[in-house]
Protein backbone atom coordinates (compact mmCIF):
# COMPACT_ATOMS: atom_id res chain seq x y z
CA UNK A 1 0.00 0.00 0.00
CA UNK A 2 0.73 3.49 -0.92
CA UNK A 3 0.45 6.27 1.47
CA UNK A 4 1.34 9.92 0.13
CA UNK A 5 2.95 12.36 2.73
CA UNK A 6 2.85 16.18 2.75
CA UNK A 7 6.31 16.59 2.77
CA UNK A 8 5.61 20.44 2.91
CA UNK A 9 2.70 20.43 5.16
CA UNK A 10 3.14 21.44 8.88
CA UNK A 11 5.12 23.99 11.16
CA UNK A 12 8.38 21.14 10.86
CA UNK A 13 8.67 20.46 7.66
CA UNK A 14 10.06 18.76 5.84
CA UNK A 15 11.77 17.04 8.58
CA UNK A 16 8.81 15.90 11.26
CA UNK A 17 6.51 14.37 8.04
CA UNK A 18 10.00 12.72 6.69
CA UNK A 19 10.98 11.41 10.23
CA UNK A 20 6.88 10.42 10.79
CA UNK A 21 7.04 8.57 7.11
CA UNK A 22 10.06 6.77 8.28
CA UNK A 23 8.95 5.75 11.57
CA UNK A 24 5.79 4.07 9.64
CA UNK A 25 7.63 2.58 7.51
CA UNK A 26 9.77 0.85 10.44
CA UNK A 27 6.52 -0.15 12.22
CA UNK A 28 4.69 -1.98 8.78
CA UNK A 29 6.63 -3.66 6.67
CA UNK A 30 3.43 -3.78 3.62
CA UNK A 31 3.86 0.31 3.27
CA UNK A 32 5.42 2.57 0.89
CA UNK A 33 5.15 6.09 1.36
CA UNK A 34 5.12 9.03 -1.70
CA UNK A 35 7.05 12.07 0.05
CA UNK A 36 5.52 14.91 -1.92
CA UNK A 37 7.13 18.56 -1.25
CA UNK A 38 10.53 20.41 -2.94
CA UNK A 39 12.47 17.50 -3.50
CA UNK A 40 15.91 19.15 -2.61
CA UNK A 41 15.36 19.89 0.95
CA UNK A 42 13.33 16.26 1.56
CA UNK A 43 16.79 14.50 -0.41
CA UNK A 44 18.48 16.25 2.32
CA UNK A 45 16.32 14.88 5.40
CA UNK A 46 16.91 11.35 4.13
CA UNK A 47 20.19 11.51 2.96
CA UNK A 48 20.91 11.87 6.80
CA UNK A 49 18.66 8.71 7.33
CA UNK A 50 19.02 4.70 7.44
CA UNK A 51 16.15 3.11 5.25
CA UNK A 52 14.72 0.54 2.17
CA UNK A 53 15.29 2.74 -0.95
CA UNK A 54 12.98 0.44 -2.62
CA UNK A 55 10.24 1.69 -0.45
CA UNK A 56 9.96 5.51 -0.48
CA UNK A 57 9.88 7.83 -3.47
CA UNK A 58 9.68 11.44 -3.77
CA UNK A 59 7.58 13.56 -6.17
CA UNK A 60 8.90 17.11 -6.58
CA UNK A 61 6.64 19.80 -5.57
CA UNK A 62 8.13 23.12 -4.97
CA UNK A 63 5.13 25.45 -4.15
CA UNK A 64 4.28 25.59 -0.91
CA UNK A 65 0.90 26.10 0.32
CA UNK A 66 1.37 28.51 3.70
CA UNK A 67 -1.13 27.97 6.54
CA UNK A 68 -2.38 31.81 6.16
CA UNK A 69 -3.19 31.93 2.68
CA UNK A 70 -6.46 31.94 1.34
CA UNK A 71 -7.63 28.06 0.65
CA UNK A 72 -9.34 27.90 -2.83
CA UNK A 73 -7.14 30.97 -4.19
CA UNK A 74 -4.07 28.79 -3.07
CA UNK A 75 -5.39 25.78 -4.53
CA UNK A 76 -5.86 27.69 -7.86
CA UNK A 77 -2.84 29.35 -8.07
CA UNK A 78 -0.51 27.11 -7.04
CA UNK A 79 -0.58 23.73 -8.98
CA UNK A 80 2.75 22.64 -8.09
CA UNK A 81 2.20 22.82 -4.41
CA UNK A 82 2.80 19.51 -2.51
CA UNK A 83 -1.05 19.54 -1.22
CA UNK A 84 -2.39 19.82 -4.95
CA UNK A 85 0.35 17.63 -6.07
CA UNK A 86 -0.45 15.08 -3.67
CA UNK A 87 -4.10 14.70 -4.00
CA UNK A 88 -3.66 14.19 -7.86
CA UNK A 89 -1.35 11.02 -7.19
CA UNK A 90 -4.09 10.13 -5.27
CA UNK A 91 -6.43 10.52 -7.96
CA UNK A 92 -4.10 9.22 -10.69
CA UNK A 93 -4.09 6.43 -9.16
CA UNK A 94 -0.05 6.33 -7.49
CA UNK A 95 -0.88 6.03 -3.85
CA UNK A 96 -4.06 4.69 -1.73
CA UNK A 97 -4.45 8.15 0.02
CA UNK A 98 -2.50 10.93 1.29
CA UNK A 99 -1.90 12.83 4.36
CA UNK A 100 -1.12 16.33 5.28
CA UNK A 101 -0.53 18.32 8.20
CA UNK A 102 -0.88 21.65 6.43
CA UNK A 103 -3.56 24.05 5.25
CA UNK A 104 -6.51 22.28 6.49
CA UNK A 105 -8.57 24.50 4.06
CA UNK A 106 -6.40 24.49 0.92
CA UNK A 107 -6.95 20.14 2.22
CA UNK A 108 -10.13 20.42 1.89
CA UNK A 109 -10.64 22.43 -1.22
CA UNK A 110 -7.90 20.18 -2.99
CA UNK A 111 -10.09 16.46 -1.94
CA UNK A 112 -13.40 18.37 -2.47
CA UNK A 113 -12.49 19.63 -6.11
CA UNK A 114 -9.91 17.14 -7.22
CA UNK A 115 -11.05 13.77 -6.13
CA UNK A 116 -14.85 15.19 -6.11
CA UNK A 117 -17.55 13.37 -3.64
CA UNK A 118 -18.92 10.16 -3.12
CA UNK A 119 -21.74 8.65 -4.72
CA UNK A 120 -25.18 10.85 -3.01
CA UNK A 121 -22.54 12.72 -0.43
CA UNK A 122 -24.51 16.32 -0.34
CA UNK A 123 -21.32 17.80 1.09
CA UNK A 124 -18.07 16.26 2.63
CA UNK A 125 -17.04 16.83 6.43
CA UNK A 126 -14.30 17.50 8.87
CA UNK A 127 -14.58 14.97 11.38
CA UNK A 128 -12.60 15.60 14.49
CA UNK A 129 -11.20 13.16 17.44
CA UNK A 130 -12.49 14.64 20.81
CA UNK A 131 -10.73 13.67 24.08
CA UNK A 132 -13.20 12.27 26.68
CA UNK A 133 -12.90 10.26 29.94
CA UNK A 134 -13.02 7.03 27.54
CA UNK A 135 -10.45 8.01 25.08
CA UNK A 136 -11.07 9.61 22.01
CA UNK A 137 -14.22 10.26 20.32
CA UNK A 138 -15.88 12.00 17.05
CA UNK A 139 -17.15 15.25 16.69
CA UNK A 140 -18.51 16.59 13.09
CA UNK A 141 -18.79 19.13 11.54
CA UNK A 142 -15.41 20.43 12.69
CA UNK A 143 -15.40 23.46 10.28
CA UNK A 144 -15.91 22.59 6.78
CA UNK A 145 -19.80 24.02 6.95
CA UNK A 146 -20.56 26.52 8.96
CA UNK A 147 -24.27 26.09 8.26
CA UNK A 148 -26.16 22.78 7.90
CA UNK A 149 -29.36 20.93 6.34
CA UNK A 150 -31.70 18.72 8.31
CA UNK A 151 -30.88 15.76 5.84
CA UNK A 152 -26.87 16.65 6.18
CA UNK A 153 -26.89 15.69 10.15
CA UNK A 154 -28.33 12.06 8.78
CA UNK A 155 -25.45 11.67 6.04
CA UNK A 156 -22.76 13.38 8.47
CA UNK A 157 -24.04 10.26 11.39
CA UNK A 158 -24.15 7.61 9.03
CA UNK A 159 -20.04 8.30 7.70
CA UNK A 160 -19.49 8.92 11.12
CA UNK A 161 -20.48 5.92 12.15
CA UNK A 162 -18.57 3.88 10.04
CA UNK A 163 -15.22 5.74 10.61
CA UNK A 164 -15.80 5.33 14.63
CA UNK A 165 -16.40 1.53 14.33
CA UNK A 166 -14.10 0.69 11.34
CA UNK A 167 -11.12 3.20 12.44
CA UNK A 168 -11.47 3.63 15.67
CA UNK A 169 -12.72 0.22 17.09
CA UNK A 170 -15.78 1.69 18.89
CA UNK A 171 -18.63 -0.90 18.72
CA UNK A 172 -22.28 0.39 17.75
CA UNK A 173 -21.09 3.95 17.96
CA UNK A 174 -23.87 6.06 20.30
CA UNK A 175 -24.73 9.12 17.44
CA UNK A 176 -26.03 12.19 19.78
CA UNK A 177 -27.39 15.56 18.29
CA UNK A 178 -25.51 18.56 20.47
CA UNK A 179 -28.22 21.17 21.59
CA UNK A 180 -29.01 23.35 24.51
CA UNK A 181 -31.24 20.36 26.38
CA UNK A 182 -32.11 16.99 25.73
CA UNK A 183 -36.04 17.22 24.86
CA UNK A 184 -36.71 16.98 21.61
CA UNK A 185 -38.42 19.95 21.57
CA UNK A 186 -35.04 21.71 22.28
CA UNK A 187 -33.16 24.04 19.93
CA UNK A 188 -34.31 25.82 16.81
CA UNK A 189 -36.50 24.71 13.84
CA UNK A 190 -33.69 23.00 11.95
CA UNK A 191 -32.53 21.01 14.81
CA UNK A 192 -35.93 19.60 15.91
CA UNK A 193 -36.07 18.46 11.79
CA UNK A 194 -32.89 17.13 12.15
CA UNK A 195 -33.58 15.19 14.96
CA UNK A 196 -36.86 13.81 13.65
CA UNK A 197 -34.36 12.81 10.80
CA UNK A 198 -31.98 11.30 13.00
CA UNK A 199 -34.46 9.48 15.30
CA UNK A 200 -34.78 6.78 12.52
CA UNK A 201 -31.48 5.62 12.96
CA UNK A 202 -30.38 2.60 15.09
CA UNK A 203 -27.97 4.38 17.07
CA UNK A 204 -29.21 7.75 17.64
CA UNK A 205 -29.62 8.45 21.69
CA UNK A 206 -31.23 11.75 21.14
CA UNK A 207 -30.16 15.50 22.07
CA UNK A 208 -27.08 15.51 23.78
CA UNK A 209 -25.94 18.92 25.88
CA UNK A 210 -21.83 20.00 25.62
CA UNK A 211 -21.61 18.74 29.23
CA UNK A 212 -22.48 15.31 28.41
CA UNK A 213 -19.41 15.47 25.64
CA UNK A 214 -16.06 15.21 28.11
CA UNK A 215 -18.06 11.99 29.92
CA UNK A 216 -18.69 10.22 26.50
CA UNK A 217 -22.55 10.08 26.82
CA UNK A 218 -22.00 9.81 23.22
CA UNK A 219 -19.68 8.60 20.70
CA UNK A 220 -20.59 10.59 17.50
CA UNK A 221 -21.59 14.34 18.12
CA UNK A 222 -23.28 15.97 15.38
CA UNK A 223 -23.16 19.80 14.77
CA UNK A 224 -23.04 22.67 12.67
CA UNK A 225 -19.07 23.34 11.78
CA UNK A 226 -19.43 26.86 13.15
CA UNK A 227 -20.12 25.69 16.40
CA UNK A 228 -18.01 22.18 16.00
CA UNK A 229 -14.64 24.42 15.32
CA UNK A 230 -15.27 26.58 18.36
CA UNK A 231 -15.75 23.59 20.48
CA UNK A 232 -12.57 21.94 19.09
CA UNK A 233 -11.01 24.62 19.94
CA UNK A 234 -12.13 25.45 23.45
CA UNK A 235 -11.11 21.48 24.24
CA UNK A 236 -7.51 22.16 23.30
CA UNK A 237 -7.18 24.86 25.40
CA UNK A 238 -7.77 23.01 28.68
CA UNK A 239 -4.53 21.18 29.17
CA UNK A 240 -2.02 24.44 28.67
CA UNK A 241 -4.87 26.46 30.83
CA UNK A 242 -4.58 23.57 33.54
CA UNK A 243 -0.70 23.57 33.64
CA UNK A 244 -0.67 27.69 34.17
CA UNK A 245 -3.51 27.71 36.92
CA UNK A 246 -1.03 25.22 38.36
CA UNK A 247 1.66 27.05 38.41
CA UNK A 248 0.43 29.98 39.23
CA UNK A 249 -1.00 27.75 42.61
CA UNK A 250 2.92 26.46 43.32
CA UNK A 251 3.67 29.93 43.07
CA UNK A 252 1.21 30.77 45.81
CA UNK A 253 1.50 28.04 47.97
CA UNK A 254 5.38 28.33 47.73
CA UNK A 255 5.30 24.91 46.95
CA UNK A 256 9.27 23.15 46.75
CA UNK A 257 10.49 22.33 43.53
CA UNK A 258 10.43 18.08 44.10
CA UNK A 259 6.66 18.45 44.77
CA UNK A 260 6.24 20.92 41.77
CA UNK A 261 7.72 17.96 39.08
CA UNK A 262 5.54 15.45 40.66
CA UNK A 263 2.67 16.89 40.42
CA UNK A 264 3.37 17.96 36.58
CA UNK A 265 3.97 13.93 36.22
CA UNK A 266 1.39 12.82 37.76
CA UNK A 267 -0.96 15.56 35.37
CA UNK A 268 1.07 14.65 32.47
CA UNK A 269 0.73 11.02 32.75
CA UNK A 270 -3.48 12.21 33.28
CA UNK A 271 -3.63 14.10 30.11
CA UNK A 272 -1.78 11.50 28.38
CA UNK A 273 -5.01 10.07 26.81
CA UNK A 274 -5.97 13.79 25.50
CA UNK A 275 -2.47 13.77 23.30
CA UNK A 276 -3.32 14.29 19.64
CA UNK A 277 -0.85 12.57 18.83
CA UNK A 278 -1.87 8.98 19.75
CA UNK A 279 -4.73 9.91 16.66
CA UNK A 280 -2.63 11.66 14.33
CA UNK A 281 -5.27 13.18 11.87
CA UNK A 282 -9.05 13.54 10.71
CA UNK A 283 -10.56 12.59 7.66
CA UNK A 284 -12.50 14.63 5.20
CA UNK A 285 -15.53 12.33 5.13
CA UNK A 286 -17.69 12.41 1.59
CA UNK A 287 -14.85 12.70 -0.82
CA UNK A 288 -14.14 10.20 -3.14
CA UNK A 289 -10.45 9.19 -1.75
CA UNK A 290 -8.55 9.15 1.77
CA UNK A 291 -7.50 12.34 2.68
CA UNK A 292 -6.44 13.11 6.22
CA UNK A 293 -5.36 15.84 8.09
CA UNK A 294 -3.26 16.72 10.94
CA UNK A 295 -2.11 19.56 13.27
CA UNK A 296 0.12 21.98 12.00
CA UNK A 297 2.83 20.81 14.90
CA UNK A 298 2.16 17.54 13.96
CA UNK A 299 5.29 15.79 15.39
CA UNK A 300 6.82 12.37 13.50
CA UNK A 301 4.82 10.42 15.99
CA UNK A 302 1.61 12.05 14.92
CA UNK A 303 2.70 11.72 11.49
CA UNK A 304 3.12 8.30 11.53
CA UNK A 305 -0.43 7.60 13.60
CA UNK A 306 -2.00 9.69 10.67
CA UNK A 307 -0.83 7.11 8.23
CA UNK A 308 -1.69 4.57 10.09
CA UNK A 309 -4.34 6.01 9.89
CA UNK A 310 -5.32 6.47 6.53
CA UNK A 311 -3.63 2.71 5.75
CA UNK A 312 -6.63 1.43 7.92
CA UNK A 313 -9.32 3.44 6.03
CA UNK A 314 -8.18 1.94 2.95
CA UNK A 315 -7.86 -1.83 4.93
CA UNK A 316 -11.29 -1.55 5.87
CA UNK A 317 -13.05 -0.15 2.77
CA UNK A 318 -14.87 2.96 4.73
CA UNK A 319 -15.77 4.67 1.37
CA UNK A 320 -16.98 1.82 -0.41
CA UNK A 321 -19.36 0.83 3.13
CA UNK A 322 -20.31 4.73 3.22
CA UNK A 323 -21.82 4.43 -0.16
CA UNK A 324 -23.82 1.63 0.67
CA UNK A 325 -24.76 3.13 3.79
CA UNK A 326 -25.96 6.52 1.81
CA UNK A 327 -27.93 3.98 -0.73
CA UNK A 328 -30.02 2.26 1.90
Amino acid sequence: MVIAVDAAGGDHFPEYPVQGALEALGERSDLKILLVGPSGPIEDVLSEASFDKSRISVLDAPEVIGMNESPASAVKSKRHSSIVSGIGAHRNGECEAFVSAGNTGALLAASTLILGRLENVQRPTIAATFPTLRGFRLLLDAGANLELKPESYVQFARMASIYAEEVMRIDDPKIGLLNVGEEPEKGTELHKTAFNLLASLPHFIGNVEGKDIFSAKADVYLCDGFSGNLILKFGESIPAMIQDLLHGTFGEMKVDEKTRRAVLQLLGRALDSFNYEHVGGVPFLGVNGVSMVGHGSSTPKAIKNMIFNAARCVEMEINRKIVASLKS
